[in-house]
């Protein structure tokens, strides 16, 4: 494809969206600034890491002693795990090697110890420009890497060995704000990969969606989706029925759902029979607050797979400005009949409406037992709306009612460390498993943009999800959705680390007492008694 025809249908789509009425944005997805060199290399255990609570967020691009690379960043990091080995992680990133330039390439690492240690081999391809990194494994574990390049085309890459290496590079249709998914539901789909971008900076102008059934080599000629959605993601059903979803770049600013029923046959050309408008009680919002230079969240598409009661339920997700004084709220809608119908939308973050919070990058998983999870970055606890925390919150109910949400990162200030760009990316991804979450984030803990890897869900490590653990063999005294042992150890009434005198006194004092959630029934059993008295006896100096 010539470069040269590449640009100007992607300055036609442009010139069409703003004909169309919709704000024009600038996307510098091509190479403006110098590329400028550095290195990467292996973590050991440990390695840079910060921690909230239980929850420990480690460093993915760190330097040969597993420190951080002074003068770099990394962000848009995306997140993939082999289904046959889930020790063997991969999370890629836009690396700029110094935030004096905005150059930018294909950075990786890879972690096959479930993400304690990583290895950043340093990028795919030194000194060659790359952007929107998009990573997911096949049935098989084998990783595609999928990256845009300079002229809006996108290329894929392979790996056979863990993310190891990725040897095999096969060209693809594209454009800005690429996304892809992989057919794993062992029907006539099994393998296939879809992909859609957007119009705004796209190779083959509105024709913007291209399946590939022979795990990349080859790409079918794009074909354009009703109502053109853009800047969303692409999900697929345990029946292998495609969705995707994003805001429309023709009846802007609408949602809209497009699906296809037959992509999954690999001979038939794909037919979108559904394109749905759906309702989040706002819209999407670009080049503001937190992130001046990008997006504050895409459209996140999934669907429940599980044999549960909510089976085939489909979710749509964004972070979007609603009616009134709050800048931005994570809203989510539902559909039982394939994205016919939609529920009202549901207001998932659980600040007060009236807080003036920016809950931004709020991202969308379905677990393979039907949990909904969702994160975003939250400023509720900065009145200047700026200073953002990682938090996580989960539905056990169709995505009806939401637990409290949990921080789970340190705050951090987004507008430090910009690559010569205002923006720290336009995504985060996370990966929803049984019992725990896996989250792959950018954050500014350094003093510059670096990627972090996190697990949440499953802090006692027994397999199961905190949710359900609590009140199933785990109390939860405080009340905020940790289960105790992971906070503080047994016999600390107070949780300040220590089991000291004033433990005991507390149980003393509360000695007899009856009800739920007492912070002096240790063991959780309903009544203060001599159980929780021995807890604290046998404990005692323990932390101090």
């Amino acid at each position: 494809m010539h470069r040269w025809t590449t640009v100007w249908a992607s300055w036609l789509g442009l010139i069409g969206m703003m004909a169309l009425g919709q704000p024009s944005f600038p996307h510098r997805e091509t190479p403006d600034d110098p590329y400028r060199p550095n290195q990467g290399g292996f973590a050991p255990a440990g390695g840079s890491f910060v921690q909230r609570g239980p929850y420990i967020s480690r460093q993915v691009n760190v330097n040969a002693a597993g420190g951080n690379i002074t003068g770099d960043a990394a962000n848009e990091p995306s997140i993939a795990m082999d289904p046959t080995n889930p020790n063997r992680l991969v999370i890629v990133w836009r690396q700029f090697d110094s935030i004096q330039s905005n150059f930018r390439q294909a950075g990786w690492a890879y972690s096959h110890d479930g993400g304690l240690t990583w290895t950043f081999p340093g990028v795919l391809e030194r000194g060659v420009f790359r952007s929107d990194p998009v990573v997911r494994a096949d049935a098989n574990g084998v990783f595609y890497y999928m990256s845009l390049r300079g002229d809006f085309t996108c290329q894929v890459f392979r790996s056979l060995d863990g993310g190891v290496t990725f040897p095999e590079r096969y060209d693809a249709f594209g454009g800005d704000k690429e996304w892809f998914t992989i057919d794993l539901t062992g029907g006539p789909g099994h393998g296939n990969l879809y992909l859609a971008w957007s119009t705004a900076a796209s190779s083959t102008g509105n024709r913007t969606f291209t399946r590939s059934t022979n795990g990349g080599v080859a790409w079918m000629t794009p074909i354009e989706m009703p109502n053109r959605p853009i800047w969303g993601t692409l999900t697929v059903d345990a029946d292998g029925t495609l969705y995707i979803g994003g805001v429309s770049s023709n009846q802007w600013p609408l949602f809209y759902l497009v699906r296809s029923s037959n992509a999954r046959n690999g001979s038939q050309t794909p037919v979108f029979d559904l394109s749905q408008p759906v309702n989040l009680n706002g819209t999407l919002v670009y080049g503001a607050g937190p992130n001046p230079g990008g997006l504050l969240g895409q459209v996140w598409v999934d669907v429940d797979r599980s044999q549960g009661g909510y089976r085939g339920r489909l979710y749509f997700l964004c972070s979007v400005d609603p009616p009134g004084v709050d800048p931005l709220d994570v809203y989510l809608a539902f559909s039982t009949d394939k994205g016919v119908t939609w529920s009202a939308p549901i207001r998932v973050n659980d600040d007060p409406p009236a807080a003036n919070a920016w809950q931004w990058f709020g991202t969308l998983a379905v677990a393979p037992n039907g949990r909904v999870d969702v994160i975003w970055y939250d400023t509720r606890n900065d009145p200047n709306g700026l200073l953002s925390e990682l938090r996580y919150t989960y539905s056990y109910d169709g995505g009806i009612t939401w637990a409290p949400s949990i921080p789970i990162s340190p705050a951090f200030h987004p507008h430090i460390g910009w690559p010569n760009q205002n923006k720290i990316g336009d995504y985060i991804d996370m990966i929803a498993l049984e019992a725990e979450t896996l989250i792959a984030y950018a954050a500014t803990f350094n003093g510059e943009q670096d990627v972090y890897f996190v697990r949440v869900g499953d802090c006692n490590g027994n397999g199961v999800h905190d949710g359900l653990d609590i009140g199933h063999g785990s109390t939860d005294r405080n009340r905020n959705l940790i289960p105790d042992e992971c906070e503080t150890r047994p016999g600390d009434v107070d949780f300040n680390g220590c089991v000291d005198d004033a433990d005991l006194l507390r149980v003393l004092f509360a000695f007899g007492q009856a009800g739920s959630n007492l912070f002096e029934d240790l063991n959780g059993d309903g009544i203060v008694d001599d159980a929780d008295l021995l807890l604290v006896l046998f404990n005692f100096g323990n932390g101090c």
